[in-house]
């Protein structure tokens, strides 16, 4: 096939306007459509959509949309069928398509109907094709080709400079180089006949946490990806090539899949958050580490003297906890490192309960003391109290840490999303209480709701372990004081601390 045939022949640069970042609860507000056929510019069209629900007022400034506009204007399901043959047999071209395409696919189905298109994003056609330049949100990359817009940030405004981004790459880049580009930011994801067409097309390609469903909505596998898209597709064959390097796609897991869900997040910190609360008291099929975590184990100085035990954290006080070193997967794990730590320091196995010191030549001494291993404490060579201390500097390393808060708190994550979904989607706030994860705000009326929740403040050893490797790694932590919130802080700078 020549290369000037390769090009898509039908194509729609499409823009939606809507009333927040995410298409599970917000709605459009605007459709902008721009259809091209053969390099002919064939139809324009764009229509005001009722959301059946309030305009933000910071999207209103944002769009210049209000609510008084969209009174009038027919819902998404009174235009359904008119905007699907808009869209019908063509690409579906869109600026962060992913934003676009699922707020579309979200409507069609809350109109009881699916849709599915090949989807092309000019982000990636503009990263793929210029990867010298940092920034590929649309303002950008009209600065840097020198296009304009009339009604910037209006769905046929941005749609038509969509259309004249297209036609300059196809007079300044070489056809064969912008096919390929074309086809590499299309992408071939194959997933599951019995997944709906078009979903990976839907998946983000950001941080997020993921989880697959069987039969009767059973909950088979659990887990968190840097490139959420990626991630899921590299568990069967048509994830990209180093998702594939990764992991040999299961084909049990293909077979037996029939639903797939994800939250986006702002960063690691809210993937491994929603992860670890998506496993809490779960064992997914496919998730093998699952049943070790489910029942840590945490070092505690026993009853007995000198003694160390082994005991599992959710039998420990809160308070204890303070008191305890380590979590472990299994008990095993736990007296496993106990043997390891004392071997190191030449602490008595006997004197910590871990032996009763038989077969040792030396009446009442360990095992390890005459091959000097062991300082004699099983012995009277070196007093307890002196044994007791450099048990106790030994195991410093692993006390628990206090909740480091005065409170509830929200930390603040700021994520890497581009241009209007930047704007709209800001930051993600992780409410946490006593190293117990309640939720993640997104807006201010879920962070008033989060902020209120009543909620036991007891000890969760897999946020803990999330928690502490995240504060060890940043030094400068935005976060927010909830305690006696009666309405949620406003989003931004307000009363926000650096740890």
């Amino acid at each position: 096939m020549a290369a000037a045939e390769e090009l898509p022949r039908d194509l729609v640069f499409v823009d939606l306007e809507t009333t927040g970042g995410n298409a599970a609860y917000d709605r459009i507000t605007e459709v902008g459509v721009v259809r091209v056929t053969d390099g002919v510019l064939v139809d324009e069209w764009s229509s005001l959509v009722n959301p059946e629900r309030p305009i933000p007022s910071y999207i209103e400034s944002f769009t210049g949309i209000s609510n008084e506009m969209v009174a009038g204007a027919p819902r998404f399901a009174e235009i359904a069928g008119l905007v699907r043959e808009k869209l019908r047999d063509a690409v579906f071209v869109a600026h962060n398509a992913r934003f676009d395409y699922s707020f579309l696919r979200s409507e069609f189905l809350k109109a009881d109907s699916s849709f599915c298109a090949t989807v092309l994003c000019t982000v990636k056609l503009s990263r793929r094709l210029f990867p010298e330049h940092a920034r590929h949100n649309l303002d950008a990359v009209m600065q840097r080709n020198g296009l304009t817009c009339g009604a910037r940030h209006r769905a046929l405004g941005d749609a038509r400079v969509l259309h004249d981004f297209w036609f300059k790459l196809k007079r300044e880049v070489a056809e064969p180089r912008l096919a390929a580009a074309v086809r590499s930011a299309i992408g071939a994801y194959a997933m599951p006949a019995q997944l709906p067409g078009g979903l990976a097309d839907e998946i983000p390609e950001g941080w997020g946490a993921y989880r697959f469903f069987g039969e009767a909505d059973a909950l088979l596998l659990v887990g968190k990806s840097a490139a959420l898209r990626a991630g899921v597709c590299g568990h069967f064959a048509g994830g990209d090539a180093a998702a594939r390097g990764r992991r040999q796609p299961d084909r049990r897991l293909a077979a037996e899949v029939r639903r797939i869900d994800w939250v986006e997040t702002a960063g690691e910190l809210g993937a491994m958050l929603r992860e670890a609360q998506w496993l809490k008291g779960r064992q997914p099929l496919y998730n093998r580490r699952v049943k070790a975590d489910a029942n840590p184990y945490t070092l505690r100085l026993g009853s007995q003297p000198h003694a160390v035990e082994a005991v599992p954290v959710d039998e420990v006080d809160a308070r204890e906890l303070l008191e305890c070193f380590g979590l472990f997967h299994s008990e095993r794990d736990a007296r496993k490192a106990l043997v390891d730590i004392a071997r190191a320091r030449q602490l008595c196995l006997k004197m910590l309960g871990l032996e009763d010191g038989a077969g040792s030549r030396f009446a009442g001494a360990c095992v390890a003391y005459p091959i000097g291993q062991c300082k004699g404490a099983c012995v009277g060579k070196e007093p307890a109290m002196l044994h007791d201390l450099r048990l106790r500097l030994a195991l410093s390393s692993l006390k628990l840490r206090p909740w480091p808060f005065p409170g509830r708190i929200a930390i603040r994550e700021r994520g890497a999303w581009s241009g209007a979904a930047e704007f709209m989607r800001g930051a993600d706030l992780h409410v946490l209480d006593h190293w117990t994860y309640l939720g993640t705000a997104r807006t201010e009326e879920q962070l008033a709701v989060l902020a209120a929740t009543s909620a036991h403040a007891a000890f969760d050893a897999g946020v803990y372990k999330i928690l502490a490797r995240y504060l060890a790694k940043n030094s400068k932590l935005d976060w927010l004081d909830l305690r006696g919130t009666a309405s949620a802080p406003r989003f931004g700078p307000i009363e926000t601390r650096r740890r």
